[in-house]
């Protein structure tokens, strides 16, 4: 490997190439007179001056020369200051800020250029790169996001990126954030948490009724087929003439929209994966190692619970990661059936022309699904037998 016999590395200078020539060609940030007009925009020279820009670029050409020269410890190095450009990225909007903000404007603000997303997405790349030239443990990978997401933080907090127009909507819609936050969570993993019992009990159906297989395994994967609009939409007549014809349903807030439609349809999704993944988990449990635990004289159930399952459970998880990561992605979709979420800020900042307010949404709605990705792959390596 090139961190033990210190040969060049060839993806991290691409990346850093690729974000040297990208960030100088687009723009870093907009001044926005309002929160809907375009605005103009500035690259990284007329944004940050001759100290951003130096800074940035001597970064980059540094990354350039520690991934081609073979080092001693270059990637602990390369780790260090890849974590810390990433961590302060944002105080490049505040110097921004400072020097190109009308200081007459109430309204004014500052946008996000493209510049500045690609910059942050190859140092992130770069990043990953070099941890996994470390093979650095999930604790450290854990902690590096971590340190990352403190950073940001932090600058988002500061006096000067205040002018920022996401943190400006961000501000005008705190409340209406925090309960979107509740509702999306709400669904998508009560969703995923009502499909895992289901895809429970029709993966132990089908192990042990194998004429079982092909028909429910045709159930769940023609639901799957079903574009999830079109499933919304399917499910508005039925559950409002049941609202309508029961009172009590309409006191519990099931109606034709809302959020009874949008469970349903994400947990008709949710199921595919889980069943498949747990019937194939528990079908692949060597029969070695169950006949081991019969012959130890464990009854059926003690070899299910103590042998099969445990076994199984890593590739169960995994389902259950692939299904956790889908519904959240799309209870945004379900924001158009008045379900709540994240969903809402992003077709209102669509409708309005609000690219800040579309961000507000599908933002939150990226990193809860990389958090989920996270913790159900650090549980699944947890789980997995050594």
């Amino acid at each position: 490997m090139p961190s033990s016999t210190g040969l060049p590395n060839r993806v991290i200078p691409v990346l850093a190439l690729a974000a040297f020539v990208l960030v100088w060609l687009l723009n870093l940030g907009v001044v926005q007179p309002n929160r809907i007009v375009a605005g103009t925009g500035y690259g990284l020279f007329d944004a940050t001056g001759w100290f951003g820009a130096g800074t940035v670029s001597s970064l980059l050409l540094v990354v350039v020369v520690l991934a081609t020269k073979p080092i001693r410890n270059r990637f602990w190095v390369l780790s260090f200051l890849l974590t810390a450009a990433l961590m302060s990225l944002p105080l490049l909007l505040e110097v921004f800020a400072l020097r190109k903000l009308p200081a007459d404007s109430a309204y004014a603000r500052i946008g996000i250029g493209a510049g500045f997303w690609c910059l942050a997405f190859f140092l992130a790349l770069m990043l990953l790169e070099t941890l996994s030239q470390l093979k650095a443990s999930r604790r450290v990978q854990l902690s590096v996001v971590l340190l990352v997401a403190a950073g940001w933080w932090l600058c988002a907090a500061r006096e000067g990126l205040s002018s920022l127009s996401l943190i400006r909507e961000y501000a005008n819609r705190a409340d209406q954030f925090s309960q979107a936050l509740t509702v999306h969570l709400s669904l998508s993993l009560g969703a995923v948490a009502i499909s895992a019992v289901l895809a429970f009990g029709l993966a132990l159906a089908m192990v042990r009724r194998e004429r079982l297989r092909r028909p429910l395994l045709g159930l769940v994967s023609f639901m799957q087929t079903i574009p999830s609009l079109a499933l919304f939409g399917l499910l508005i007549a039925p559950l409002g003439a049941l609202s309508a014809a029961f009172p009590a349903l309409q006191a519990l807030g099931i109606r034709g929209i809302g959020w009874a439609p949008a469970l349903l349809a994400l947990i008709a999704y949710s199921l595919l994966p889980m069943v498949r993944n747990t019937y194939v988990a528990l079908m692949e449990v060597p029969e070695a190692v169950v006949d081991a635990g019969r012959g130890m004289g464990m009854s059926e159930r003690q070899v299910f619970l103590q042998v099969k399952l445990p076994v199984a459970l890593p590739v169960i998880i995994e389902g259950v990661r692939i299904t956790t990561i889908q519904a959240i992605g799309l209870t945004a979709v379900a924001a158009l059936i008045g379900a709540g979420g994240f969903g809402t800020f992003i077709f209102q900042g669509l409708g309005q022309a609000a690219m800040d307010l579309v961000l507000l949404g599908a933002l939150p709605t990226v990193c809860l699904a990389l958090a989920a990705d996270a913790i159900l792959s650090a549980l699944k390596f947890q789980e997995t037998p050594r």
